[in-house]
């Protein structure tokens, strides 16, 4: 198959926190935002929506070259042109469910019912 290697892709909502509403245009957001990321070559990441705030999660092994100041001011001017007021890179990286460690331990979804990356 043509796409054997491509990253893992879930729903754009699993981009926006719980509590926040889930619309047309905060997932066109965060479509637009990977869509760039995408452009600039990144194969592992994520866009966590914080109200105009985009949380850039990317792959440890993408990490390094993130980081490099030319592609961070990249990164940065990219989001802001799709619609981000500011543009956070999560040093923690790409992990998956990184939305679920907002909740209690009591609340967090179980295994089966959780949401997405």
């Amino acid at each position: 198959m043509p796409t054997w290697d491509r990253p893992a892709s879930a729903c754009l909502a699993s981009r926006v926190p719980y509590g926040t509403e889930v619309t047309p245009e905060r997932l066109g957001l965060v479509e637009r935002g990977e869509a760039e990321l995408r452009l600039l070559g990144f194969r592992q990441f994520r866009v966590r929506l914080h109200d105009k705030l985009a949380r850039v999660e990317i792959s440890s092994e993408e990490m390094p070259r993130a980081l490099a100041p030319e592609m961070a001011a990249a990164i940065a001017g990219r989001l802001k042109t799709v619609g981000f007021t500011y543009v956070a890179l999560d040093l923690e990286g790409y992990r998956q469910g990184s939305l679920n460690e907002t909740l209690s331990p009591a609340s967090q979804p179980s295994h089966k019912a959780a949401r997405g990356t």
